[in-house]
């Protein structure tokens, strides 16, 4: 195998992990969410639940994805056609992982999380 064939492989080895990240995650969250409303656990928790679960999947599933494409682009194929579709591919994907990390979290990925008291360290009493 020379080194081409090695970087093919290893892109599509990260493909299909990508993709079975999603498919996972939506088994799961679908498992998950099911059994929550069996419980007959309150409705809206559980698909606020649900769509967080679902969502953290296909962000990773699509940062597997983006890594593939790069691997593939950079290591096989680096030409300004194949570089100019990487931009355009990393593109799309970024813009639906800032929107799923804002649907999910409720603020922008660079934004810090607001800090709760269970965040702030236990102060002693003198």
């Amino acid at each position: 195998m020379d080194f081409q064939e090695v970087m093919e492989t290893v892109g599509k080895a990260v493909d299909v992990a990508g993709v079975a990240a999603i498919i996972v995650g939506v088994v799961v969250a679908s498992a998950t969410a099911l059994g929550a409303l069996l419980r007959r656990d309150d409705r809206d928790g559980v698909y606020h639940a649900y769509r967080r679960r679902l969502g953290r999947s296909i962000l990773l599933g699509l940062e597997l994805l983006v890594a593939a494409d790069i691997i593939r682009t950079v290591a096989i194929e680096p030409t300004y056609d194949s570089v100019g579709v990487l931009a355009i591919i990393v593109l799309v994907r970024t813009f639906l992982s800032f929107s799923l990390e804002l649907e999910i979290t409720g603020r922008w990925p660079w934004q810090k999380r607001p800090r709760t008291t269970a965040d702030e360290p236990a102060r002693e009493h003198r």
